[in-house]
């Protein structure tokens, strides 16, 4: 369910993106380890390298739900927004008030912190590599919370020894669970991970949970596949001879408007079900079904990258860069 973790997702970005700039990580890992901080001089020294946010350049790969809900709070905070998105519909840079640019090239060249919000797939696998890096601004930030292979670590690790990238946050890496004690980050300088964790608060972990139930009940009562969410197989069900019998005017008045199967497709014993106890159906009542078995799922959306031809507005349900 992606809608759910997009605030936690954007609100985590953005905790990434102001703890570059202002480097308070690293200012409270220098008191832990004991250094005194008094004169103008120490804090000089111990807070090198923060920088003032108001009028920097805020770019992001892939304007999708979580891109768009980080570009509205950067705004918020003084950033000049751009960002980068092939696939999105013409006109929405004008109704959010940002800044599109038409390559990934002209994104990298002109923005002082890059952000990564678009999906993974076989086209953009390694999209911040050794040669983009090259084209993104001497000392540079750069944050990924989307997906772990779309930065090659290596490259990036360094990026960072050699100061090409001034910072860089990670929530998502190419090999999970992330350790520090292995691979090519290890010893990478100003560098911030986190385990994967930036869609995460209670109430977006409820909300998931709550609305998966809703779609499961909204598909066993028949409700298939039209006005499903994240159906993966829905061209599959829609050709599919069990669904053209379902008649809308069936409706059972205690599914909330939700369809009954379609005749044959979900049978029970002669008798039906058994009275229920407390609410409880015993689970030994054999209950067949005809439905076919699973397909597999289809290939990812193309990549930002690619350059392919746009697919029509009322084909985009989803946009490919709503990750999560």
């Amino acid at each position: 369910m992606p809608a759910a973790s997009v605030e936690e997702t954007a609100d985590s970005t953005l905790c990434h993106i102001l703890t570059l700039y202002r480097r308070t990580t690293w200012l409270h890992q220098a008191l832990r380890e004991g250094t005194r901080v008094q004169s103008v001089e120490q804090i000089r020294e111990v807070a090198s390298g923060a920088a003032r946010i108001r009028g920097e350049t805020l770019g992001i790969i892939g304007l999708g739900r979580v891109g768009q809900a980080v570009a509205l709070r950067a705004k918020a905070f003084g950033f000049n927004v751009i960002f980068y998105d092939p696939y999105l519909a013409d006109g929405v840079e004008r109704s959010l008030g940002l800044q599109r640019v038409t390559t990934l090239q002209d994104l990298l060249f002109h923005s002082d912190c890059v952000s990564l919000h678009c999906s993974l797939n076989e086209h953009n696998h390694h999209l911040i590599n050794d040669f983009t890096i090259k084209q993104m601004r001497q000392g540079a930030f750069l944050v990924n919370t989307a997906r772990g292979g779309l930065v090659d670590e290596k490259a990036l690790a360094q990026a960072l020894k050699e100061g090409r990238i001034r910072g860089a946050a990670l929530d998502v890496h190419e090999t999970e669970p992330f350790s520090f004690s292995q691979g090519p980050l290890k010893d990478a300088p100003n560098l911030i991970c986190t385990p994967h964790a930036a869609w995460y608060s209670e109430q977006a972990s409820l909300e998931m949970r709550e609305e998966a139930a809703r779609e499961i009940r909204r598909a066993i009562t028949g409700r298939i596949p039209d006005s499903l969410k994240n159906c993966v197989n829905k061209e599959f069900l829609t050709h599919n001879n069990h669904w053209t019998g379902v008649d809308p005017a069936t409706v059972h008045p205690e599914l909330n408007g939700a369809y009954r199967y379609p005749q044959g497709v979900v049978s029970l014993p002669a008798g039906g079900l058994p009275p229920p106890v407390e609410g409880i159906v015993p689970s030994t009542v054999p209950i067949t079904h005809t439905l076919p078995p699973t397909v597999t799922h289809p290939p990812h959306a193309p990549s930002p990258g690619q350059n392919t031809v746009k697919p029509p507005e009322g084909d985009r349900e989803q946009h490919p860069n709503d990750q999560l």
